[in-house]
């Protein structure tokens, strides 16, 4: 059985992918890094979502063996009202140590004042995963929307609340998961992944 440890201390993300891998019948075994020694503290200097999760999953590749992999994802919103910001910037949209609330506060207050034919936005999503001997592969992809001046619903976090996917008329925060985990940005970063390791690990 392969190995996946995640760039994440995070239990329910650990959770998340496992569930998805074992509805996709793959033997892969999902672990955090706690599981090898915890994850890093990484400085996120690179420009794009996928410069930065390179960055974080480089971070353990040294701890690897053979038939193990470590997985970091990077992913935030694209405003088009913005020119694509605040993108790389989006968990700190309202300032270094902001909380969700105060970024998507930021944002509502923004998109306020942009006229509703013009917001446009999207979730992007880059995985990259590497093995033992440090290759790498990327897997991105993006979920399109609109915003909303206000926040609606109580699922999901960050921006959910005032992100309406493409041919819907709720946003994300309103959604139920398991619409949610079909159509997001991450979710069809992840469909790639799953594809990946079923032709090749």
């Amino acid at each position: 059985m392969k190995t996946i440890y995640l760039a994440t201390n995070n239990a329910h993300k650990v959770e998340e992918l496992s569930a998805m891998f074992a509805r996709e019948h793959l033997a892969v075994e999902v672990k955090s890094a706690a599981a090898i020694g915890g994850m890093p503290e990484v400085d996120e200097t690179e420009d794009t979502f996928v410069g930065n999760a390179t960055l974080k999953v480089m971070a353990l590749a040294d701890r690897l063996k053979e038939g193990e992999y470590a997985l970091a994802d990077d992913s935030g919103i694209e405003v088009d009202a913005l020119d694509g910001g605040p993108g790389i910037y989006s968990a700190r949209f309202a300032g270094k140590d902001a909380s969700d609330g105060a970024n998507l506060t930021k944002l509502l207050i923004i998109i306020s004042g942009v006229p509703e034919d013009s917001r446009g936005a999207q979730f992007a999503c880059s995985l990259m995963l590497v093995d033992h001997e440090g290759t790498r592969v990327s897997f991105s992809d993006i979920c399109r929307g609109t915003l909303v001046p206000e926040s609606r619903g109580e699922n999901g976090f960050g921006y959910d609340p005032a992100f309406i996917p493409e041919g819907y008329d709720k946003t994300f925060g309103e959604l139920d998961w398991t619409v949610k985990s079909r159509i997001s940005h991450r979710a069809k970063a992840l469909q790639q992944l799953v594809s990946w390791l079923k032709a090749n690990a």
